[in-house]
C-alpha cells in the first residue's frame, strides 16, 4: 500500500515540500498574482537627496486617459508614518525629502504603459537643503539635520559597553594593535523584488498579498496608515522569492492598502522594477570601525577598545538595532577581560538602511577577525592557534560580561579546521602558485545570536489539524523565504506522528488562518516555531491514539504505535487507516495548538540596549585565494566552513544555508560595490552591481560541528546567518596571507588591488 513508504525523520535529508512546484514554475509568489480587470500601481520617486516639498502637480497625470488615481499624502486617511521602532518614515512624503527613493505620488492606472506615462508626468517645487552623507560627519553639531524633530541630533541609537577598566587596560598590554575598517552598503539582489496584489472585500476588509517577512507585523503597521481596525486588514506571504531581510518591514504593503481604497472595487497590482528596488529598497548598513585589541606576550587577548559608526540612511527602520547586534559581536567568538564599545546609528541622507543577513555581525565580525591576524602578525604566531588560545567556552564570559551558560561549539569549529586537509596542506598549495599568481590562505572565527534580544519576546504560535479525509495539515505562520523552514515543519511533524510526505499539508502564514509567530529573521524561525510545533504535534500523536483505542476492544491508547498512512495496534498487529480515525474526531478535536517562548538572558540586562542573547551559533572558516598579479582579480579557489548550528535536521537544507550565505558574503567581499555620490546611487541595476555566478563560488566543504542545544527542537540552533560573517575577513586575511599587504575597505576589486599591488612602497590601504 502507498501509505507503508518511509515516514519523515528527523537527522536525514528530506525533498523539501516545495520542491516540485517551484522547479516546475507552479509556485505562486506574490509578483504572480494577476486578474482579468485589476489596476497597476506605481510610485512617483523624489530622486533627489534632500529638499523641502513646496508643491507637487498632478494634474497632467490624472487627465491621462487610463489613469484611475493619483494619489499624495493628502489622501492619506489615518498616519502617515511607518516605522517598526521608530515611526519617522511617511508613506508619501508632503512636507520634505529625505533621501532618492522619497515616494511622493501613488498612481492607480489601467496598464503599465500608462502608468509609467503618468509617474513621468508628475513634477514637484522643491528647496533643495544641504545633505549629510557621512555617519561621523552626521555626529557634528553643525551637521545638517535629517529630522529636526529628532532629540538626539542625527543619532537614531547609541550604546556604550564596559567591562573591567575598558580601554585603560590597552595600557598595560605588552602588545597592541589597531585598526580602522570600512564596510560598505549592500544591495540584497533577491530575484522577486518587492511585490504585492490587493482587494477589498465586501464587509470592507482588506486582504494584501504580499512578499513580506513580516505578515503579522505588517497589520499593525498598515491600519493606521488607513484609519481601520486592525482585524480589517489581512496579510497573506506565500514563499518569497528572496529576501534575505530586505523585507523585514513595509515595502508595498502601505501604498497597496491605500490603493485599494480608491480603485473602485477593483484589486491592484505593484511589482517594483529593479531599478526600483535599488532606489527605494533598504540596504545593509555601511559602517566605518576603529579597532584596537590589546594581548601579553603569550598572544593571551587582555583589552579591547572600539567605536562602530553605522550609516543608517534617511530613516530609522531597524539601523539602530542592526547597529546593536553588531555592538554585541563586537568581540566575535573571544573571551577579552577589558571591553570597551561604543556604537552609533546615525541618519544621513543615504538610502535607507535595514536588515540583511547577519543583521549588523558581518560588519564587526570583518574587523574583528582581521585585528586579530594583524595581532597574530606582530606576536609571530600562528592565526588558528592564536584563536584557539582565546575562544569563548561554555561558561566563559562574551565581550559583553554576560555567561555563556548554552551550548558553545567555537572552538570544535576552530578543530576542525585545523584537522582538515585544507589547513594542513596549505604552504604546499601557496608555493605552486603559477605564473603571475599570488596564493594566500586565510581564516576567521565567528557567532551569531539566535533570536530576539531580552526585551522583545520571542515567540510563536504553532496549530496542526488532522483532516476529515486523514491528512495532517501544518498551519505555519512564519515565512519561508527560500531556506526552507516551512518543509523542515513537515519534517518535524512527520518525524512525531511517523508519516511520510504524501498525506502532510502546509498552510503558509496568512493572518486570517494561522497563528502569530513572529518575523522571518533573526536565526529564529525553525529553533521557535519548531518548538511549539513539536508540542502541538505530540498532542494530537497522543489524541489520534486515543481514537484509535476506541476501535479494538479492550485496549488502551499506549498500545498504539503511528505508522505511516495507519495506526497499529502492537499486541494484535491490526493496522486502522488514518482516515478511519479522522472519522472519530468532530471539528473541535481535529485542531492541536501550542506556542513556545525563547528563553532569554536573565543576566545583566541593562548591559546593552535591550538586553544581550542568550543563545549564540557558531563558526570557523577557511579559505584559499589566489591573486592574479596582472589584474589584481581574486579568485576564491577552495573555501571550507566548519559550524556549530546544533544537531543538524536535514542535512541538505542546512547545507544549502552555509553555501547561500557563503556565495552572498563572497560578493560583499570581492564585487558587490554598491556605490553613492552624494546620496545618490551610481550602480543603478544588475548591470553595474555585481552579485556572484556559479563561477565565483567554488566547491564549499561543509562540516557540522553538531553539539547538541538542549532547549532546541531536536537539539538544533539557527543556521540562517552565521556563515554570512565569515567571508570577508577570511578573504581579507587570505590576501593579506598572499600580498603581505592589508587592505581595510571592502569590497577587494581587482582595481583596489592591483593599485597597491604596483605601489611598491605602500604597505597599507587608506580607508
Amino acid at each position: 500500500m502507498g501509505y507503508k513508504q518511509e515516514y519523515l525523520q528527523i537527522g536525514k535529508t528530506t525533498p523539501r515540500a516545495d520542491a516540485c512546484t517551484k522547479v516546475t514554475g507552479a509556485e505562486k509568489y506574490a509578483a504572480d498574482y494577476y486578474g482579468e480587470t485589476f489596476l497597476w500601481a506605481g510610485v512617483k520617486r523624489a530622486g533627489i537627496p534632500h529638499a523641502v516639498i513646496k508643491s507637487i502637480y498632478t494634474e497632467k497625470a490624472q487627465d491621462l486617459p487610463g489613469v484611475v488615481a493619483v494619489l499624495t499624502s493628502k489622501n492619506i486617511p489615518g498616519i502617515n508614518k511607518i516605522g517598526v521602532v521608530c515611526k519617522d518614515q511617511p508613506v508619501l512624503a508632503g512636507t520634505k525629502i529625505c533621501h532618492c527613493g522619497e515616494p511622493l505620488a501613488l498612481v492607480l492606472a489601467e496598464n503599465k504603459e500608462v502608468l509609467k506615462q503618468a509617474i513621468q508626468s508628475i513634477s514637484f517645487d522643491y528647496e533643495l537643503l544641504p545633505g549629510i552623507f557621512d555617519a561621523e560627519e552626521a555626529l557634528d553639531n553643525n551637521a545638517p539635520r535629517v529630522h529636526e524633530d529628532n532629540p538626539e541630533g542625527n543619532v537614531i541609537r547609541s550604546v556604550s559597553i564596559e567591562t573591567g577598566a575598558g580601554t585603560c587596560a590597552l595600557q598595560g598590554c605588552e602588545v597592541t594593535v589597531e585598526g580602522v575598517f570600512d564596510m560598505p552598503l549592500q544591495e540584497h539582489a533577491y530575484l522577486e523584488t518587492e511585490s504585492g496584489w490587493a482587494y477589498q472585500e465586501a464587509d470592507g476588509g482588506i486582504v494584501i498579498v504580499a512578499s513580506t517577512q513580516t505578515p503579522f507585523r505588517d497589520c499593525f503597521e498598515i491600519a493606521p496608515v488607513l484609519g481601520v481596525d486592525m482585524e480589517k486588514i489581512r496579510v497573506i506571504a506565500p514563499y518569497i522569492g528572496g529576501a534575505f531581510g530586505g523585507k523585514d518591514g513595509i515595502t508595498v504593503q502601505c501604498l497597496l492598502g491605500l490603493a485599494v481604497l480608491h480603485s473602485q472595487g477593483r484589486p491592484v497590482k505593484m511589482w517594483w522594477d529593479r531599478e526600483e528596488s535599488f532606489l527605494a529598497g533598504v540596504k545593509r548598513l555601511s559602517a566605518r570601525m576603529y579597532y584596537q585589541l590589546g594581548s601579553n606576550i603569550n598572544g593571551e587577548l587582555q583589552a579591547l577598545g572600539c567605536r562602530l559608526y553605522y550609516n543608517g540612511g534617511a530613516y530609522a527602520s531597524l539601523g539602530g538595532e542592526v547597529m546593536t547586534l553588531g555592538a554585541e559581536h563586537a568581540g566575535s567568538a573571544y573571551y577579552i577581560p577589558n571591553v570597551s564599545i561604543k556604537g552609533w546609528c546615525v541618519y544621513t541622507n543615504n538610502p535607507v538602511g535595514g536588515p540583511f543577513r547577519g543583521f549588523g555581525v558581518p560588519q564587526v565580525t570583518a574587523a574583528m577577525e582581521q585585528m586579530m591576524d594583524i595581532l597574530a602578525g606582530k606576536l609571530g604566531m600562528d592565526p588558528l592557534e592564536l584563536r584557539l588560545k582565546n575562544v569563548v567556552r561554555r561558561g566563559d564570559r562574551n565581550c559583553l560580561g554576560v555567561t555563556l551558560t548554552h551550548s558553545v561549539g567555537a572552538e570544535q569549529c576552530l578543530e576542525a579546521i585545523r584537522r582538515h586537509p585544507l589547513w594542513q596542506d596549505k604552504d604546499k598549495w601557496k608555493k605552486e602558485a603559477g605564473l603571475h599568481k599570488i596564493r594566500g590562505v586565510g581564516i576567521a572565527s565567528m557567532a551569531h545570536a539566535m533570536g530576539y534580544p531580552p526585551v522583545v519576546p520571542d515567540q510563536a504560535a504553532a496549530k496542526i489539524e488532522f483532516t476529515d479525509g486523514g491528512r495532517i495539515r501544518i498551519y505555519a505562520g512564519v515565512v519561508d523565504m527560500g531556506q526552507g523552514n516551512a518543509s523542515t515543519y513537515v519534517q518535524i511533524a512527520g518525524h512525531i506522528l511517523k508519516q511520510n510526505l504524501s498525506i502532510m499539508e502546509l498552510v503558509l502564514p496568512d493572518t486570517a488562518r494561522t497563528l502569530p509567530s513572529g518575523s522571518s529573521s533573526a536565526s529564529r524561525t525553525t529553533y521557535t516555531y519548531g518548538n511549539a510545533l513539536i508540542g502541538a504535534a505530540r498532542t494530537l500523536k497522543k489524541r489520534i491514539a486515543e481514537k484509535a483505542s476506541v476501535l479494538v476492544a479492550d485496549s488502551t491508547a499506549d498500545e498504539f504505535i503511528l505508522e505511516p498512512g495507519c495506526v497499529k495496534h502492537a499486541p494484535s498487529g491490526r493496522e486502522i487507516p488514518l482516515i478511519d480515525i479522522a472519522r472519530l474526531f468532530n471539528n473541535s478535536e481535529r485542531i492541536c495548538t501550542d506556542y513556545f517562548r525563547m528563553p532569554t538572558a536573565q543576566e545583566k540586562l541593562d548591559v546593552i540596549y535591550m538586553g544581550p542573547h542568550l543563545i549564540y551559533s557558531y563558526g570557523a572558516h577557511l579559505a584559499y585565494v589566489e591573486i592574479d598579479k596582472l589584474t589584481g582579480i581574486v579568485e576564491v579557489k577552495a573555501y571550507l566552513a566548519a559550524t556549530d548550528a546544533g544537531k543538524v535536521l536535514n542535512p541538505q537544507v542546512y547545507e544549502q544555508q552555509i553555501q547561500g550565505a557563503i556565495a552572498q558574503g563572497i560578493g560583499y567581499a570581492l564585487t558587490e560595490a554598491f556605490q553613492t555620490r552624494d546620496g545618490r546611487i551610481l550602480t543603478e541595476n544588475l548591470a553595474t552591481y555585481t552579485i556572484p555566478t556559479s563561477m565565483d563560488v567554488p566547491e564549499i566543504i561543509s562540516i557540522p560541528v553538531e553539539i547538541e542545544e538542549e532547549t532546541g527542537p531536536f537539539g538544533m540552533k539557527g543556521v540562517g546567518e552565521i556563515a554570512m560573517s565569515g567571508p570577508v575577513p577570511v578573504i581579507a586575511n587570505a590576501i593579506a596571507d598572499g600580498c603581505g599587504i592589508r587592505i581595510f575597505s571592502v569590497p577587494y576589486t581587482g582595481e583596489k588591488i592591483l593599485n597597491i599591488l604596483t605601489d611598491k612602497g605602500n604597505n597599507s590601504c587608506p580607508h
